[in-house]
Order: structure tokens, then sequence, then C-alpha cells
């Protein structure tokens, strides 16, 4: 098993593509874009689509998609973190429904770049089902289906399904139902990245890599090769924002962690159906993410160890023996088939988790600042909406994605170490002691619900 070497996505693909040209000296552009995962890619591409005339410099520390951006699970969903209540204050009564039917649409802007480019990133767009593995999975499942229908999500948008329904798609042992929506798509993350990087190259995009951005002031972005200057600056660092000077609580990089397995023969694929090659996940408080590859594997992904004290990160994605058997163990309980097969691959990379877990776009046009993140784990397609909506922003055109609920939201910044070490910490040991015992009862946790509340998360 390959532990590490920032996953299976890029393993798969041979390794990332050669590396691109470090910085070699200060230089001017229009918009200098801090991060080239997929928030600082899709900025740049969009940008230089709009206006071939500008010269828009991205600078990675790594290399193009070495952080989340190329080691998630693949999940292009047209959905988001947070609640309804903090993208709804003190915004029109229909800002929610709005943002969701932005959300899901750009799925649909998503496949349509990739057609556009010819980009082969394995997308199927099948929806995604989330499952209720116990009793108290289901009614919480029902509380949200009936959530979603007071915030204007329609019943083709997002449905109920039986238990015998959901056998005819997937055999998921216990399943006692299942939530279906259409809006998602499974992709290869690796590949949407280099087929991304290019298209952007292809317009005039210049990537330097190699090049850490050590801080961000108005008007430039300074790196150990010398600043770039420029009319606007884009912080797209996500979970490694954190390095940033000045930027240690803006965002905590959290950790999520997944393994994959060889292809599984026809006769256990017999066994477990999913011929639709749905996205699948489940709802528990500590809940795992799963999509069947193209190749016939089944990829998981569940949090490991959620958070390192000071907001470290784990560099290429080095995984605990303890987080592999825990992600092995929720796969041969969902799977019993597959509870031999061999796991090829195991990995973790950190995402940004802001402290209200919500998304947030913002450009202060006054001082030439914009900034998009903050998905918290479902940036695959998040990050392309708030690529548009800086693009809008910082080329000042009338659009209505400029008047969407994440647009100018300014979350709190985290607590100083030890209180946000011990806060994370606390929050997951008691996520996990209410699945525990919703097991036992069958009952929702009234502790989890309360750690919802307090940790910002319902």
């Amino acid at each position: 098993m390959r532990i590490g070497e920032l996953g299976f996505w890029w393993h798969d693909i041979a390794g990332p593509p050669a590396p691109r040209p470090a910085l070699q000296r200060p230089t001017q552009a229009d918009v200098a874009v801090a991060g080239a995962g997929f928030t600082g890619l899709w900025t740049a591409y969009y940008l230089k689509r709009a206006e071939p005339s500008l010269r828009v410099i991205v600078l990675e520390a790594e290399q193009a998609g070495f952080g989340a951006s190329g080691r998630n699970g693949g999940w292009l969903s047209g959905f988001f973190s947070g609640p309804a209540r903090s993208y709804e204050h003190g915004r029109e009564p229909d800002a929610y429904a709005t943002l969701q039917r932005a959300m899901f649409d750009t799925v649909e802007e998503v496949a349509g770049v990739l057609a556009r480019h010819g980009i082969d990133a394995e997308l199927v767009k099948s929806g995604v089902l989330s499952v209720a593995r116990d009793r108290a999975q289901l009614a919480r499942l029902r509380e949200h289906i009936s959530a979603a229908r007071a915030t204007g999500i329609a019943e083709q948008d997002l449905r109920e399904l039986g238990s015998e329904e959901l056998a005819g798609r997937i055999s998921v042992a216990g399943a006692l139902g299942a939530s279906f929506s259409p809006h998602a798509a499974r992709v290869h993350p690796a590949k949407l990245l280099v087929g991304l990087a290019s298209a952007a190259e292809e317009l005039g995009v210049e990537i330097y890599e190699r090049t850490p951005v050590l801080a961000i002031e108005p008007g430039e972005a300074r790196t150990p090769q010398g600043a770039v200057t420029a009319r606007w600056v884009v912080r797209a660092t996500e979970g490694y924002t954190a390095s940033l000077r000045g930027q240690r609580r803006a965002l905590v990089p959290m950790n999520s962690s997944m393994i994959v397995t060889e292809p599984l023969p026809d006769q256990l694929w017999g066994q477990i159906g999913w011929k639709g090659q749905e996205l699948v996940g489940d709802n528990a408080h500590v809940y795992a993410y799963l999509q069947r590859t193209a190749d016939g594997r089944i990829a998981i992904g569940g949090r490991g160890v959620p958070y390192r004290y000071g907001s470290r990160t784990d560099g290429r994605g080095d995984t605990a023996a303890s987080t592999v058997q825990s992600l092995r163990a929720q796969l041969a309980a969902m799977f019993p088939p597959a509870a031999r097969v061999r796991i090829d691959h195991a990995w973790s990379g950190v995402l940004g988790v802001p402290r209200d877990w919500c998304v947030s776009v913002a450009a202060d046009r006054a001082r030439g600042l914009a900034r998009a993140g903050g998905y918290v784990g479902e940036g695959v397609a998040a990050s392309n909406l708030g690529a548009r909506i800086l693009c809008e922003e910082i080329l000042d055109r009338a659009s209505e994605l400029r008047s969407l609920a994440w647009v100018g939201r300014s979350p709190r910044r985290w607590e100083p170490e030890p209180l946000r070490w011990s806060e994370i910490q606390a929050v997951y040991w008691l996520y996990r002691r209410a699945d525990a015992a919703e097991r036992r009862s069958g009952r929702p946790s009234r502790l989890g619900a309360l750690v919802d509340s307090l940790s910002g998360r319902e």
C-alpha cells in the first residue's frame, strides 16, 4: 500500500506534469493570484477569458494542485457548507435559494468547460446519495430534506429514497433509506487540475511554481524571489492560508484522509451494484464520502486526525495507520463484500475551514485585495462559483453573481492556540460520542445537535 505521495489521483496519471519555472525576479501584473489550486486557477481562467489583455500571474509554493484540490474525493457537488440562516442574515428572503440554484448551475458550468477544452476528467453526472444507516441518521436525513424544502429546494432537486429504491441502485449494509440529488458529478481531481491549468495557460495565464507567497499587501504579493506588484492581489490559499503573514487565524487547515481499493472484480460489483456511479455519503456526524472510480475501485474518505496544533500541515499526505484502519473498517461496514479487498493507496490533505464553517468571497476595491474560500471540503464546484464571482468583482461588471450571499462576508477569526486546538479536538471527540450513542439508541443525539449549534455548523 502506498502512503502519501500526494495521493492516488496523481499516482494514477504517473505524477504531476513537468515542473513549471519559478519566478526569477520582481515583476508587475494586473492581477496576482496566490495559490494554484482550484480557486486560483479558475479565477485566472475566467479573468483571461473575459479580458485577454490582462496580465494574470499565479504564484504557487509547490506545484499546481498540490493541496486539497488534488487530494479530495472527486465530488463535483452542487451543495455547500454552512447553515441557511448564516447566508440569509441581512439579505433578501430568497437569498439562500438563489445561492443554492447558482451552485446547482455550477455543476453544469464545470461540465461545459471540460467539454469546451476537451478535458477528460472522468466526469459522470449521476448525482449524490446520502445514505442513512440507522434510525437516527434516517430521522436527521428527513429533517434535512424538510429544511431544504423551506429554503426553496424542490423535490426534483432533493428527495428521499426508500430502502427498496436505494437497494435498486446500491447495496449498502443496513441502509434504511437515502436522499438523492441529481446536482453532483464524479470527477478525477488530478485530471481536472491538469486540464484546467493547461486551459488557463493557453489563454495566456502565467503560472510560477516553487514560488511561495509569504505575505499579501495592497498592491503586492511578496515572495522570496521578490514582489509581484499588481492592481489586484487574490488570496486563493485555502488550507494553507495560515502560512501567510498575519493570516494564521483566518482559516484552519482541517485534515481529511482517503483510501482507495484495488479494482474490484465483476463478481463483487454484482453484489454491490452501484452501476450508476453516484457519489455516496452517509449521515453520521463524522461522515464518510465515497466514489466508484472509472477503473472500478472504491475511494472512501473521512476525518482522520482532524487538526494539528499550530495549524501545521502534513506535506505530501502521510496518513496514520489508525486512520487507514478506521476508513477500512467503515468501508467493510458499508460494503461487506469488499471487506477483504486490498487497499492500494492512503493519503491525506488539508482543507480550509473558517470559524463559521461558511463560504465567503470578498473584494476590496480601494485596497485591491480579493479572496474566496472556506469551502470546508466542498470546493471542487464551489471554487468555480467563487472564482466567477471574483472575476465579476475585479472587472467591476454588472452581474447577478455579485449579489449572491457569499459576497462580502467576513467570518470572525479563530481563537488563538491552545484554545483553537482544544476546541476542534473536542468537537470531533463529541461527534464520535454522538455517533456511538445513535448507533445504540437509534435516536438522534441531542449532544450532536448541541455541538452543531456551538461549532456553527448548523
